[in-house]
């Protein structure tokens, strides 16, 4: 069900998008922040632009939307079920952060999509579990966008974490006119 890199990039040309090329080759392992998420659309944008980098792009969803009938569109979109089960009978059930952090620790290569906002429509305030669960992994924190008013998507930039606050403030920075 992927898209070519040479068709999603005839695609982006025709309708007037760029492509932004600020990954680095190196990285093997990180979170992508989609943001701001507003459309539905913005997935396929996003998508689109990361099939022109050549990077195979997972997102995090609740295990059970990989169960049929919906399993057999969520793998191939790049859907990873996420199971917080306890890991041992009679514990607690483990964190979303735990669960992904685990995810990273199980793979080789792995880059995750999360859109912080944790809704389609622009916030000032996201949810942080994304900041946890790269600085838990020791993942970088590229700063993906889609940005239809100058029609370019991609990476932005870069964040290896090392202070929340200071962070934040760049991500945040960042965002601010996209």
């Amino acid at each position: 069900m992927r898209l070519s890199s040479f068709f999603c990039k005839q695609i982006f040309r025709l309708s007037g998008w760029t492509v932004d090329t600020n990954l680095p080759p190196e990285i093997k392992k990180s979170i992508i922040i989609a943001a701001p998420h507003t459309s539905n659309w913005d997935f396929w944008y996003a998508m689109a632009s990361f099939t022109i980098y050549r990077l195979r792009i997972r997102f995090t969803i609740k295990k059970e939307w990989m169960r049929f009938p919906f399993g057999l569109l969520m793998r191939p979109l790049g859907g990873i079920g996420i199971d917080r089960r306890p890991r041992t009978a009679g514990a607690e059930r483990i964190s979303f952060v735990e669960a992904m952090i685990d995810l990273f620790h199980q793979n080789e290569e792995l880059i995750i999509l999360i859109t912080p906002e944790g809704t389609r429509s622009r916030q000032e305030k996201w949810k942080t579990g994304f900041y946890h669960v790269a600085l838990g992994a020791g993942v970088p924190i590229c700063l993906g966008y889609v940005d239809y008013k100058n029609k370019k998507a991609g990476i932005g930039k870069v964040i290896y974490p090392t202070d929340f606050a200071t962070d934040m403030r760049t991500i945040m920075d960042f965002y601010r006119n996209i």
